[in-house]
């Protein structure tokens, strides 16, 4: 069996999962699943770390959101900006990924659905900064297979435990990244 990662020839589409391979030296992105937002070849990509709770609660950023969660780092970039994905169609301006799972929208209606109770952790999430990638940027982390590419159903990402997502994300892949999903950190130490 092959045990290389090989991501193949699959175009990225915004709700797209990047996974970074098993090894990755950047600790921004170790382990990291990053759910693609935004994809274009000439003007870049945007996405965001599903997987990275900061020690920051959202309370603590925002005193109008009461949620008792953390925020996510997003990714390094611009880690002053907040963003948000969540599973409500109706939000204005929400830029729909797949599956039910929508990026930004009308903020005032964001908080609206919190006043009423609505907003929990299994239905938007919250980031501060965004992982970002220039021009043709990202094509060629993903020649040199920094990141597996997965198009799996995004209906229930928000409701699996972040501490163990990246492994999940692979080990629902099947076949060889089975084998991934179950790697130590440092292979040395193994």
């Amino acid at each position: 069996m092959d045990f290389t990662i090989n991501f193949g020839n699959r175009p990225i589409g915004n709700g797209d999962l990047l996974i970074s391979e098993p090894f990755m030296k950047d600790r921004n992105f170790e382990r990291s699943v990053i759910i693609v937002c935004e994809h274009d070849e000439v003007e870049g990509s945007f996405g965001l770390i599903l997987n990275k709770p900061s020690l920051v609660t959202i309370e603590e950023v925002e005193s109008r959101l009461e949620i008792d969660s953390p925020i996510y780092v997003g990714g390094p970039v611009e880690q002053d900006t907040l963003h948000y994905i969540h599973k409500f169609k109706d939000v204005t301006n929400a830029i729909p990924l797949k599956d039910g799972l929508y990026w930004g929208g009308n903020y005032d209606e964001i908080k609206e659905l919190n006043h009423k109770g609505l907003l929990n952790v299994n239905n938007c999430r919250f980031f501060m900064g965004y992982a970002g990638w220039e021009e043709k940027q990202l094509r060629g982390e993903l020649r040199e297979d920094s990141w597996v590419v997965s198009n799996m159903k995004l209906n229930n990402i928000l409701d699996e435990p972040v501490d163990t997502l990246w492994q999940h994300v692979l080990y629902n892949m099947g076949g060889k990244y089975k084998v991934f999903a179950n790697a130590p950190k440092n292979i040395r130490m193994n």
